[in-house]
């Protein structure tokens, strides 16, 4: 499959883009956990999401999530070969980046990559042991909410203007809650790039991590769609607004306006003509000449 000029600055931009999405953001769960806790953690996956989208979003979207990537193609908003395109790109940008993160933190001592890594999990391995089935549900309403969010601040793909804000803040918002969960994956790519690396029961339970998040990013494209419909107005709320008007104006009376409607343009009264001088010769309204002979006085 051959890529042209444009393909290949956009599929360049997702595999850089996840690249450092993976080695930095998971990069400060694997590294510095012990230093900046769960909060550090969720501001880095923010932080890193919002840098990242102001310089890739022009260019690809800045998706670097197969999970955003399904709902635009649901929305259709891209095609299916961009589509594909973009999650081999994704991909195999986690896939390097989770391994030029193990190389960095084989150089430091005592550090253990071993089953963790930065993966996700459920169950024992969960800081709050989480089952099967709630690991399963706050993946997929994680990712619905990400979703959401970036479906609704993109007018096609391309994240322009403060859009990167929006997206950023919303997935530090999703890790603060699903850090103590799952690790919150919310990105298939995030998860298996890492699982591939930490090994053991990360690799059996990475199934988990790559459905969930597509469920409910397929979600969000169908519940946007509806609020949102393709072509509708994108500020609906004014167009709820009471007969259109500002909100210190009232609406004209319905009655009136049926009345008016009815009875046309008022016309004015014609103004009065001045009084003429009376008596013989008096003539027109105005006082001037009349327009015939006077009669004969006592005829």
């Amino acid at each position: 499959m051959k890529l042209d000029p444009v393909e290949t600055r956009t599929v360049a931009a997702e595999f850089i883009g996840t690249l450092l999405l993976v080695f930095f953001a998971v990069g400060s769960a694997v590294l510095a956990a012990d230093y900046i806790g769960a909060l550090g953690i969720a501001l880095a996956f923010g932080f890193t999401l919002l840098a990242l989208a102001y310089a890739l979003g022009p260019v690809s979207g800045s998706h670097l999530n197969p999970a955003v990537t399904l709902a635009m193609l649901l929305q259709g908003r891209i095609t299916l070969r961009t589509a594909i395109e973009y999650w081999i790109a994704q991909i195999v940008g986690a896939i390097i980046g989770a391994a030029l993160l193990l190389l960095l933190a084989k150089q430091v001592p005592g550090l253990s990559t071993d089953g963790t890594f930065g993966s996700n999990g459920f169950g024992d391995r969960s800081a709050v042991h989480l089952n099967t089935g709630g690991a399963f549900l706050a993946e997929v309403v994680l990712t619905f909410l990400l979703v959401f969010v970036w479906l609704a601040v993109t007018h096609k793909v391309a994240v322009v203007g403060f859009g990167p804000l929006a997206l950023g803040f919303t997935l530090a918002l999703v890790h603060l809650i699903g850090v103590p969960l799952t690790g919150a994956s919310v990105n298939p790519a995030r998860s298996l790039g890492p699982a591939l690396f930490a090994g053991g029961d990360a690799f059996s339970q990475v199934w988990l991590f790559l459905v969930a998040p597509l469920i409910g990013a397929a979600l969000a494209a169908f519940v946007h769609q509806i609020v949102q419909p393709h072509g509708a107005p994108v500020l609906i709320a004014d167009e709820r607004a009471v007969g259109g008007h500002r909100a210190y104006e009232l609406p004209p009376d319905p009655a009136e306006t049926e009345a008016g409607r009815h009875e046309g343009p008022t016309r004015r009264r014609p103004p009065e003509p001045p009084a003429g001088p009376a008596g013989p010769g008096a003539g027109g309204p105005k006082g001037g000449p009349s327009d015939g002979p006077t009669p004969p006085i006592g005829l």
